[in-house]
């Protein structure tokens, strides 16, 4: 037990933050885990069921792209809060809109279903920035890893109440869950105050700018440091949205002898996400170190990955065994956006952590184009490694060329 007091984790703000990543994570996993039931209910074939449970996978993509930037812009401009307060009612408000799919005439079901989730990816990318910022802003800096490390394992249980939910009701009704605990989060999220570095930031550095995205970018040093915030968090998403979300085309690839259901593959997946981000907090005060606990949990999960594509697997059981696993293992997130966080000062904190790990997510869509283009000339299992040995290679270097920022202070601003 370190000697600092931990009275500060069991806060309103940290367990408001970790609520609504619970519910940030079932409402963003949702369209994974009912993908191919809420297709097949539209007479939908199989090839179908793949290509436009693709495209729509995009179009959610699409959005915590475009929602990343967004939200933390105004996050930086007009505090944390106002983004914690939008996104939950966009995001709760076009789950419930997914729900009603079967029943729209007015255009293609398909297409409302993909402009629906296209809105919910634009709600949901303003979450986990936000959190994790008013988090890191108001926790003092000896325990600020373990905050982050309890949103994060707290939240990641959100996809396994997904998978629970679609087993015991209809895809429509796991949809209107989700959107229904957003709107109930509400009402805790009225008493939570705001950060109080931005609060001072804003009275203290009246004409400093704020929220400006194309600050990133005005030098080369600028540009490298925000690819290599993006590019650390790479791995998570191929992991995510590669070897989980298609597992069934990988079982077909193994010749396991039952079908794999994705769905299961990502409720996995995710509760050890929530087991490996409650480890990584601890492990990297343990380290005194971010950047070394980052790296161990990389590295374990390169030999997962291995493992899953190319380690002989004969059973279905095998599999989800080593999505469990590798879940714990890709566990670094917290830890990663908190080291985000705390590379960049408070007027550009919010823009970076939101845009970030939102760029990470829509890299997913070169991933995927990427994967499906590989298929037919290298098969499924060597497509996925091809582009396994790319990420995890941008990973690794970017990680190796990164500030350390354990227990660093936050009270500064970017020029």
């Amino acid at each position: 037990m370190p000697p600092h007091r931990l009275s500060p984790l069991l806060t309103l703000p940290v367990i408001v933050s970790a609520l609504g990543f619970f519910v940030d994570v079932y409402d963003m996993l949702i369209f994974s885990i009912v993908r191919v039931p809420s297709l097949q209910s539209m007479g939908l074939s199989k090839a179908e069921v793949s290509s436009v449970g693709a495209f729509i996978l995009y179009c959610q993509q699409a959005g915590l792209l475009v929602g990343g930037i967004l939200w933390g812009i105004i996050g930086d401009r007009r505090g944390r809060m106002s983004v914690l307060f939008g996104s939950i009612v966009m995001y709760s408000l076009a789950n419930i809109a997914c729900g009603v799919v079967p029943y729209i005439t007015f255009m293609r079901p398909t297409d409302y279903y993909a402009l629906m989730r296209f809105v919910a990816g634009v709600g949901l990318s303003g979450e986990i920035g936000a959190a994790m910022v008013l988090v890191a802003e108001i926790l003092p800096k000896a325990i600020r890893g373990y905050g982050t490390s309890m949103v994060a394992g707290v939240g990641y249980l959100g996809a396994g109440l997904a998978y629970i939910v679609n087993s015991l009701f209809d895809w429509q009704t796991a949809f209107f869950v989700g959107g229904g605990m957003g709107l109930a989060l509400l009402l805790l999220r009225v008493s939570v105050f705001e950060s109080g570095l931005f609060t001072a930031m804003k009275q203290e550095h009246v004409g400093v700018s704020r929220g400006n995205f194309g600050q990133f970018f005005r030098s080369w040093a600028g540009v490298g440091k925000y690819l290599r915030c993006v590019a650390v968090g790479l791995p998570t998403w191929f992991i995510v949205g590669i070897l989980a979300t298609f597992a069934n085309e990988f079982g077909e690839a193994m010749h396991l002898p039952n079908t794999v259901e994705p769905g299961r593959c990502v409720m996995l997946l995710y509760i050890g996400l929530a087991g490996g981000d409650m480890l990584s907090g601890p492990l990297s005060q343990w380290l005194r170190s971010r950047k070394r606990a980052v790296a161990y949990l990389l590295i374990s999960s390169v030999l997962l990955c291995t493992i899953y594509l190319f380690g002989g697997l004969r059973t279905v059981g095998m599999l989800y065994a080593i999505c469990l696993l590798l879940g714990f293992c890709t566990g670094y997130i917290a830890m990663y956006l908190t080291m985000v966080a705390e590379q960049y000062g408070t007027n550009l904190r919010a823009t970076a952590t939101t845009s970030v790990p939102s760029i990470v997510r829509g890299m997913l869509i070169p991933m995927t184009l990427s994967f499906q283009a590989l298929k037919p000339a290298f098969g499924t299992l060597n497509a996925a490694a091809i582009i396994g040995i790319v990420v995890f290679g941008l990973a690794f270097w970017s990680l190796s060329n990164m500030e350390e920022t354990f227990a660093k202070e936050l009270d500064f601003v970017e020029a």
